[in-house]
């Protein structure tokens, strides 16, 4: 009885090894890199935490965001499927490459001519040559049709085995070759590098605001750093050398080892008013050295093996002149500030944030919706939520053109809080009516709503504001009921006089909000009518209520205008077409004003730009690499996909007649395919002298 030892089982580190190497395991891995650059595409990158607790609620915004999923491409699980899926691929270079090689030196000459009977594309025939001929002519023959032979004599025989499209086997180690060279590329190029660089060199990332001038050098990485990707904005006639790179949950500044020097920022519109193109002239200062050069759109300057793209452009701390308008009365005044500055307004800060000098709206010419319609007719409720949508909304057509400068701003109060403002600083022709638009917003993943104050036959603003002033003054609209009454009431019918009086001042009352807590949401204007209406008057008579109110509010705030055109010594205004269309806007910018946050509006008189290039400026050790494992790709999967290799044996032994050989021909190929037997039908036609 003979026992039988069982083969020694492998180590737990072979085994480990024979799975990194494995193709299951490669596969597994850009199976998850796959689903992972789904959830990248699919799910907006580096947005503001606030838009995605909007978007999946504060429970599964925390989690998601725990799981790395707003920054997938930099998400330390991900780097780590990249390293283990470059560890694998490696493995399989470095195991597979030396049997390639020595594959591709092996003609496989030494095969036995009884192992040619087993292939499928096989012949035998007799040639009119004795062996010594009939090897030469086979041998131009395989020369002349690109097969590249090795011959082997025998005993009793002559064995050429010959090749082609070895290219075959080259084709899978570029293949494998370029995902090592892509993914190593694209990690020394990303946010890995930069945070490594901060490890070694102790920074930390700036969660703050303020000036790129005040900021620690804790917070600043070496011009050594070997991998970068930020941006630097240089104003005109200035100079800058410091990068901000973004970073999830900050920035972190970058020294460059030289200053860009903006010259002159050069832009050019469509007529529209849509950047055409834009460019600029640079200088960069690199020690004593000046190297002048101008910057376009897909155009980069390399210095020093840095890149510097055009980006974008903003305001450079363009000097603004505003006119302060105070909202419940009182007499404007001005101040001038440069954006990016603070300054003290009230008991709040005023931050200038930009200048915009150019604004491209959709202002179609929606004639349909035009706003002539008496007051009377306006529905309460759809006209107060359409009101508060974009600037230029509408939905007819875009029709695209540029309305004029505008300022953004922000209000920070003593707690910190701050609302965002944007004001534009011409009036804006909508709906058929030419209005000034005041936009305001809690936080910037909120989009602007803007107040619509419309023009007055002068094309400013003073018109509406004298309005809004005389509205929250309570003497001003008792004589506006009193002067509504007198005009409302019939001749036939003079006890009714008191009554409209009663009921106009009420109306304004309620309107202005006079009667409101600072805690209500509710705090007038239109709002407030219709809380009244549906609190204190039957349903029955709602809708024949509304309308009486709507009318007495109507002719009521007209003589309030009235009242206050006569006080600031202008003639009364003109009872027509344009005087009405001025009252159907007022009133409904009337009412949105009251829930504006502020009591002041900001107001842009003059301004003197000064523009600022936005830089993208990145150094890429990475992109040669990524640039040499795109093209060994190409050449890999064309190489693998469209080269077969093909091995031929030619077996030529002496015949009975000493004037002929005897042959024996067999083919292999790596895939098999119909062209296979069409290539072998050619080789037996050529080498047999025969056609079938």
């Amino acid at each position: 009885m003979s026992s039988v030892s069982a083969a020694p089982r492998p180590s737990a580190a072979r085994e480990l090894l024979d799975l990194l190497a494995s193709m299951r395991f490669a596969i597994a891995l850009l199976c998850v890199i796959c689903i992972s650059a789904i959830i990248g595409t699919v799910l907006r990158q580096g947005e503001p935490m606030g838009n995605y607790v909007n978007q999946f609620g504060p429970f599964w915004a925390e989690v998601f965001g725990q799981l790395g999923l707003y920054t997938v491409y930099s998400a330390p699980w991900f780097l780590v499927i990249l390293a283990f899926l470059v560890i694998s691929t490696s493995l399989c270079i470095a195991r597979n490459a030396p049997k390639i090689i020595a594959d591709l030196k092996s003609y496989k000459e030494g095969v036995r001519e009884q192992s040619l009977q087993a292939h499928h594309h096989k012949a035998i025939g007799e040639v009119p040559s004795n062996p010594a001929m009939a090897l030469v002519e086979i041998g131009n023959v395989l020369t002349a049709l690109g097969w590249k032979a090795r011959v082997q004599q025998r005993e009793n025989g002559t064995m050429i085995a010959a090749r082609r499209g070895a290219t075959n086997k080259i084709g899978y180690l570029a293949a494998h070759s370029a995902i090592v060279l892509i993914l190593i590329g694209g990690v020394l190029d990303g946010n890995a590098m930069v945070r490594l660089a901060m490890l070694a060199q102790g920074k930390e990332v700036f969660t703050g605001s303020g000036f790129i001038r005040d900021i620690g050098p804790q917070y600043r990485l070496s011009a050594a750093n070997p991998s970068f990707r930020g941006n630097v904005s240089v104003p005109e006639h200035q100079r800058q050398g410091i990068a901000t790179l973004g970073l999830p949950s900050g920035v972190v500044l970058q020294d460059l080892p030289f200053d860009i020097e903006l010259k002159a920022f050069k832009v050019d519109y469509y007529p529209t008013g849509m950047p055409k193109s834009f460019a600029s002239d640079i200088v960069i200062h690199d020690g004593d050295t000046r190297r002048e050069a101008t910057v376009k759109v897909n155009e980069p300057v390399i210095h020093d093996g840095i890149a510097i793209f055009q980006s974008s452009f903003e305001d450079g701390g363009s000097q603004l002149q505003l006119k302060v308008l105070p909202l419940d009365g009182g007499a404007p005044s001005k101040i001038e500030g440069r954006v990016g500055n603070r300054l003290a307004f009230g008991d709040q800060v005023l931050e200038l944030d930009g200048l915009r000098v150019i604004n491209v709206e959709n202002l179609s010419g929606d004639t349909a919706n035009a706003s002539g319609a008496d007051v009377r007719k306006v529905d309460l409720g759809e006209r107060f939520s359409k009101h508060l949508g974009s600037g230029a909304k509408t939905a007819s057509e875009k029709v695209l053109h540029n309305v004029g400068p505008s300022f953004s701003y922000k209000l920070r109060d003593a707690a910190g809080q701050a609302r965002e403002y944007n004001n534009y600083m011409l009036p804006v022709e909508l709906d058929g009516q030419r209005v000034f638009l005041a936009g305001m917003r809690e936080s910037p993943a909120d989009n602007f709503r803007y107040l619509r104050m419309p023009a007055d036959e002068n094309g400013a603003l003073d018109g509406w504001l004298r309005l809004r002033q005389a509205l929250a003054e309570p003497l001003l609209r008792k004589a506006a009921a009193s002067a509504y009454a007198k005009s409302a009431t019939p001749p036939d019918q003079p006890h009714m006089h008191e009554q409209l009086e009663k009921t106009a001042l009420r109306t304004l009352t309620l309107f202005a909000g006079a009667g409101a807590n600072p805690g209500d949401d509710i705090k007038g204007g239109l709002p407030a009518l219709s809380q009244f209406v549906d609190r204190d008057v039957p349903e029955a008579d709602r809708q024949r209520v509304t309308e009486v109110l709507l009318r007495i509010l109507n002719g009521s705030l007209f003589e309030l205008h009235q009242i206050a055109r006569a006080n600031a010594g202008l003639p009364p205004a003109n009872v027509d077409k344009a005087a009405q269309s001025f009252m159907t806007q007022a009133v409904i910018s009337l009412s949105d004003s009251l829930y504006y946050p502020s009591h002041t509006l900001l107001q842009l008189e003059s301004f003197d730009q000064v523009q600022a290039s936005v830089f993208q400026v990145a150094r890429a050790p990475g992109q040669k690499l990524v640039y040499l494992g795109a093209v060994l790709l190409i050449v890999g999967v064309f190489a693998m996909l469209y080269i077969k290799e093909r091995r031929l044996w030619v077996w030529i032994a002496p015949s009975a007649d000493t004037a002929s050989s005897h042959v024996r021909m067999a083919m292999s190929s790596t895939r098999e395919s119909p062209d296979n037997a069409a290539l072998f039908t050619q080789l037996k036609a050529a080498v047999l002298k025969e056609t079938s």
